[in-house]
């Protein structure tokens, strides 16, 4: 497998996730419910590379190299999860984002909240 966004493919990290558990047994443990702990836990240790940092204050992603690795290691953990989710629960990843995207779309007009982050009011 080539190491690059441009020629790896959704399908091809979604059988790498699904042969490093299915090579260790692991199965019995990738329910959904402990995926999605396992995400959350993961991602909360992503965030966690920000704590404690103030508004404005901290480096430009990529300038502290020890961070870039650790938040590349993490988003990696993240992502794994994610993909062996959608392998347990058999949803098409790229299916999912551009149907969240186009719903997105209908909910976020940019004529509306370009520029803007605010949350739509509920009628």
């Amino acid at each position: 497998m080539k190491h690059s966004d441009s020629d790896t493919t959704i399908e091809a990290l979604k059988a790498v996730a699904h042969d490093f558990v299915k090579d260790r047994k692991w199965e019995k443990y990738h329910t959904a419910r402990n995926l999605a702990e396992s995400i959350s836990i993961e991602a909360s240790e992503l965030l966690e590379l920000f704590q404690w940092t103030l508004g404005g204050d901290e480096a430009p992603i990529g300038a502290e190299a020890a961070k870039l690795a650790r938040m590349k290691e993490e988003l990696g953990d993240v992502l794994i999860y994610c993909l062996c989710l959608a392998n347990v629960a058999g949803i098409d990843v790229s299916r999912a984002v551009l149907d969240k995207v186009r719903k997105n779309e209908e909910k976020y007009p940019i004529e509306r909240y370009k520029g803007s982050y605010s949350k739509p009011v509920k009628e």
